[in-house]
């Protein structure tokens, strides 16, 4: 059983499909990393999506779905993570799994927007070792001093209040949509976890989905 992970930036979708991949064997893939992917080897689909990158544009839902179908003639089961993003994308997802008789269930990390917004803001990082420090939940020893090396920390513009309000609200105008998709009454696949649980937590309720074989639409694993 493939999964299609539906959830906001910061949700822990990341985390779990590393733990998943080690587990299980699952490959998280993403839009960005299969097209760099194809653009580096070089396939014949990377060098038709290369120009359409290097100008900026889009690259069309026929190419990615392209490409997804030769991940999935690979070995091990996926973690789709960014895609599909529409309502079109996902028709065409659900088309290819048909053709391949594949499955796939969409986990949907459930938040409350304003708790993950609170974790999200005040994130301050070491530049130098990658170390990351939270003024509310992990502060340094110092205000914006390293533990380690006394050198001042800097926040990322990903990480400034502005950038991620922008980024949670483009997530719910994105996702809603896909979630009533996946949550058809007529064809329920949508499955949901408690994103702010612990990270055992939630991976329990990962493991408990993948155990089963399938989730019941709507259910809380």
């Amino acid at each position: 059983m493939n999964l299609i992970f539906l959830g906001p930036p910061g949700a822990g979708k990341g985390t779990q499909a590393k733990i998943l991949a080690d587990r299980f064997g699952y490959r998280q893939i993403s839009t960005g990393d299969i097209l760099r992917a194809n653009v580096r080897e070089g396939t014949p689909l990377g060098l038709e999506a290369k120009p359409i990158m290097a100008s900026g544009g889009l690259v069309p839902d026929d190419l990615m779905i392209r490409m997804i179908e030769r991940e999935l003639e690979k070995p091990g089961r996926l973690i789709f993570d960014g895609f599909p993003r529409t309502v079109a994308q996902a028709e065409a997802l659900d088309a290819l799994l048909a053709r391949k008789h594949a499955s796939a269930v969409a986990v949907l990390f459930a938040v409350d927007l304003n708790v993950l917004l609170e974790r999200l803001i005040g994130r301050w990082t070491h530049v130098a070792s990658g170390r990351t420090y939270h003024q509310k939940f992990a502060p340094p020893k110092t205000a914006g001093i390293d533990d380690v090396t006394g050198e001042p920390l800097v926040q990322r513009p990903d990480d400034k209040e502005e950038t991620i309000r922008t980024r949670l609200a483009v997530y719910k105008d994105q996702t809603a949509p896909l979630i009533g998709y996946y949550d058809n009454p007529a064809d329920p696949r949508l499955v949901m976890v408690d994103a702010l649980a612990p990270i055992d937590a939630v991976t329990a309720q990962l493991v408990g989905l993948i155990n089963e074989g399938a989730g019941a639409g709507g259910a809380r694993v």
